[in-house]
């Protein structure tokens, strides 16, 4: 039973961890995806990037009651973010970032509002920024084959769902072996009747 309970935790846990991941090249544009609910008004809207100053109130990006406040964005971003859609429609809120450069690297979190309802992260993105074909620590990545172009997975689902699913047949047949051991003694408590 513990296993199974492992396997359950282990599978909520990647599928917790499911960050697209993305590689660009100095001076490209990258478009950050995230996507809300259709149909819905949205009321605010965050890009932010938790690896910066927390305790400032910088965002990538930060837009509420339809406009930008650009005073509450991070001084490195500002001029080079931009919406893909400037009208939202479908629930279209990824962003265009500009120009980018090695100190863009880290995690970016999409947080959206509807309807004036609270805050619920949307999409998390880990973007990496290649110098010279090359990553931190001298790691070639796929996306240098193709010289630096984009490079989207998810390396939390590609990996662990396979485990998991090897992990849980492996626990369930470990479960129906037990089950079925007739080489083991049954006991059975007889009624023996008590002498006075």
């Amino acid at each position: 039973m513990a296993a199974l309970y492992f396997i359950t935790v282990f599978t909520l846990f990647l599928l917790a961890s499911n960050a697209e991941e993305i590689t660009v090249k100095p001076g490209d544009d990258v478009t950050l995806q995230c996507q809300s609910q259709r149909d819905e008004a949205i009321t605010l809207l965050e890009w932010s990037r938790p690896d910066l100053n927390p305790e400032t109130d910088d965002y990538v990006f930060f837009f509420r009651e339809n406009r930008l406040y650009d005073h509450y964005q991070h001084p490195s971003f500002r001029d080079r973010v931009q919406l893909r859609d400037p009208e939202m429609k479908d629930g279209d809120v990824s962003v265009i970032l500009k120009n980018v450069t090695i100190n863009d690297t880290g995690t970016y979190e999409c947080r959206v509002s509807v309807n004036s309802k609270g805050l619920e992260l949307i999409n998390t993105i880990n973007l990496t920024v290649t110098d010279s074909g090359h990553t931190t620590g001298n790691t070639w990545t796929e996306g240098d084959k193709d010289g630096g172009k984009k490079e989207t997975g998810n390396l939390g689902l590609t990996v662990g769902l396979p485990v998991a699913a090897v992990l849980f047949l492996l626990v369930f047949m470990i479960y129906r072996k037990c089950r079925q051991r007739p080489d083991q003694p049954v006991h059975y408590r007889a009624a023996v009747p008590q002498q006075d």
